[in-house]
């Protein structure tokens, strides 16, 4: 009998914790296949009185954002995507890759009522794949973001629903949301499947009080993104 019990014990236990080892490999996979294309994003505003975390006056806290292939052809370029509320009033902006190497960037492209922007710099870096697959309620996803200007980072979670819109953060809106960890410096990260490909951009946070993670996050879908992209592209595919 006891050992009867130890049996069903066992068998149990690992039914529980199977999915939660998956899943902690499929985080480990997105990481490893997104993260050389993510970059801090760190602007600076003149006269912008919240330095955040350290920084000097006069510079704005941090976001993030990925390098992009206008073809999906491309695998080093020299465009970076990222939120337009992270350095639409930037006078310069610096990015800073994986290997902790800084440079200027020029603002390309603004796009305000989607807030999407385009960065671009004279070191190439490795493009995302954007997923051509379809997604799905409970699909398991995960963040690449500078949370708090502390540097990279992964979160990971699911897809907690899609096609959010008129939620007043955009003129123009198609939210997935998460409840990945996000925090202010992950504007402008890549959402990413566990194959490491672009599903959306993160771009808000829902919170009535604080600028602290709640566990519903919007991420910009990837089929707005490709529509900024489609409108675009002559300037985009100047590589």
């Amino acid at each position: 009998m006891k050992k009867i019990k130890y049996i069903i014990y066992v068998f149990i236990v690992n039914i529980l914790f199977l999915p939660f080892s998956a899943h902690g490999d499929d985080a480990s996979r997105a990481w490893k296949l997104s993260y050389k294309s993510t970059v801090i994003v760190l602007p600076t505003w003149p006269g912008y009185n919240r330095p955040g975390f350290g920084a000097p006056l006069g510079t704005a806290p941090a976001g993030t954002g990925f390098y992009i292939s206008a073809d999906q052809k491309t695998e080093n370029t020299s465009f970076i995507m990222t939120a337009a509320h992270v350095i639409k009033n930037a006078k310069v902006v610096d990015i800073k890759d994986y290997n902790n190497i800084t440079q200027q960037a020029e603002v390309v492209l603004v796009d305000l009522k989607r807030d999407i922007a385009v960065l671009k710099s004279n070191v190439k870096g490795l493009a995302i794949k954007t997923s051509q697959g379809n997604l799905n309620i409970g699909n398991p996803v995960c963040v690449i973001g500078n949370s708090f200007g502390l540097g990279l980072s992964l979160s990971c979670g699911i897809i907690s629903a899609q096609n959010r819109k008129n939620l007043g953060f955009n003129q123009i809106e198609n939210f997935i949301q998460t409840d990945a960890a996000v925090n202010p410096g992950a504007s402008g990260a890549p959402l990413v499947n566990k194959n490491g490909e672009l599903i959306g951009m993160v771009d808000a946070i829902y919170t009535k009080e604080a600028d602290i993670d709640a566990g519903v996050n919007f991420a910009i879908d990837k089929e707005l993104i490709n529509q900024f992209i489609t409108e675009n592209y002559d300037l985009l595919i100047k590589n």
